[in-house]
């Protein structure tokens, strides 16, 4: 049911610090006119620590009514206690968006009982959830183990996807694909798709990176479920030494190529990140130009 690649939404902000909800609805139209099969927000990209509660529900619902039907909307709810979490799971419901994405807290810990017990709470109010379990890497994460995970999920039958995000992801996606129970439906890649070939060869269903360059992502992924292996290789290869800058300069990087390419106005960050200097952007712009992405979005689809 989640297959294909989902996008995590950046917030784009003004000059004065407010969000900028017309430019949100340029990425939206940015993500569907590149055919993405849904998108994510608000994440770890979309800088959601730095939201506040009437931020991220103005944004997903301007994203939901832009959206329709056209494309899945995956809603990132994660927050530092159940009750925070419940409000926005609900939100997200009275929307219409069924499938939510949570983190589990990093204060409850990597024990399972005890995730077990906050999940169950959580999803005990959200009946009609179809819940990603988000396994991040410390220190945003619990860094959970796959045994951890088949533990969780085994108790959990609204868990219906896990996306992956520890350190190497292919092994764990493998043994929990190899042990996983009849109501989880796969796991998806995160990591920005620096791994995604692997992720795929070892059976992710779909993938959830940063949207700068989501056109050459879905290609990749067509290109997968065509059995093109060859253009799967080339597309990777062509993209990956910007996803390796992108792994070091995270939102800064995914903003600046965003103005690049006329989609935003501007880099504004509330979250901290790396600076980009005058060598970095031309490394940068180099690696948009050699994959012919230094053109206007809308210009190049006309």
């Amino acid at each position: 049911m989640l297959q294909g690649i989902f996008p995590v939404l950046p917030t784009p902000f003004k000059e004065n610090g407010d969000i900028d909800r017309t430019s949100m609805s340029q990425l939206v139209k940015y993500a569907l006119d590149n055919r993405v099969s849904g998108v994510v927000f608000p994440g770890f990209a979309s800088e959601v620590e730095y939201l506040s509660f009437t931020e991220r529900t103005d944004l997903l619902k301007d994203i939901m009514t832009q959206v329709g039907h056209k494309a899945k909307v995956i809603a990132g709810i994660s927050a530092d206690t159940s009750d925070e979490i419940v409000q926005h799971g609900r939100i997200a419901c009275d929307l219409g968006i069924n499938w939510l994405m949570i983190q589990p807290p990093v204060s409850i810990g990597a024990v399972p009982a005890d995730i077990i017990s906050f999940m169950s709470e959580v999803a005990g109010k959200l009946p009609t959830a179809m819940i990603v379990l988000q396994n991040a890497p410390k220190p945003r994460g619990s860094n959970l183990s796959p045994k951890a995970l088949l533990k969780i999920v085994q108790s959990l039958p609204n868990i219906r996807y896990i996306k992956e995000e520890t350190l190497p992801a292919g092994p764990a996606i493998t043994e929990v694909l190899n042990g996983r129970p009849a109501h989880l439906n796969g796991v998806i890649g995160g990591g920005g798709a620096r791994y995604i070939v692997d992720e795929y060869t070892r059976g992710a269903s779909g993938a959830m990176p940063a949207v700068e360059i989501v056109g050459h992502h879905v290609s990749l992924d067509k290109a997968w479920r065509d059995g093109n292996l060859v253009k799967v290789r080339k597309i990777y290869n062509d993209t990956l030494p910007l996803l390796t800058l992108q792994a070091v300069y995270r939102m800064r990087l995914t903003k600046y190529v965003l103005v690049r390419r006329g989609i935003l106005h501007n880099t504004i960050l509330r979250a901290p990140a790396p600076e980009l200097d005058s060598i970095a952007e031309q490394g940068i712009d180099k690696e948009l130009s050699e994959l012919g992405l230094l053109t206007h979005w809308v210009e190049k689809a006309t």
